[in-house]
């Protein structure tokens, strides 16, 4: 596989397209390659890089069906269960704690 073509930031030619322009507009890569990548410099780091696929080779989104719309709101459910007091909080419960507000901060006082 040879090298990808580079473009600076903002300058990609048309027919190209990132990931999120590629969804804004109704479409998937579809098992494409990357075909190219945007740079943008930056002073201090490497530079951000954002990669392109093509348009013309792109397929369009597949449609949710109702199988899919259960799963997804199932798995939102599960995010909501705090698995220590087995309530929905109502909220997706933080990664960081790992349980709903009320029993991470039980022990704690606010007058302190």
């Amino acid at each position: 596989m040879g090298a990808l073509p580079v473009f600076r930031w903002r300058l990609a030619p048309d027919g190209y397209a990132t990931r999120r322009q590629l969804r804004a507009r109704g479409l998937r890569p579809g098992g494409q390659d990357v075909a190219a990548q945007l740079e943008r410099p930056r002073r201090r780091r490497g530079p951000l890089v954002a990669y392109l696929y093509r348009v013309d080779l792109a397929k369009p989104v597949r449609p949710m069906t109702p199988a899919r719309w259960a799963a997804l709101a199932k798995a939102n459910a599960a995010r909501r269960i705090c698995p220590q007091c087995q309530r929905d909080a109502g909220y997706v419960i933080p990664p960081s704690l790992g349980m709903c507000s009320p029993c991470a901060y039980r022990g704690t006082s606010l007058a302190a």
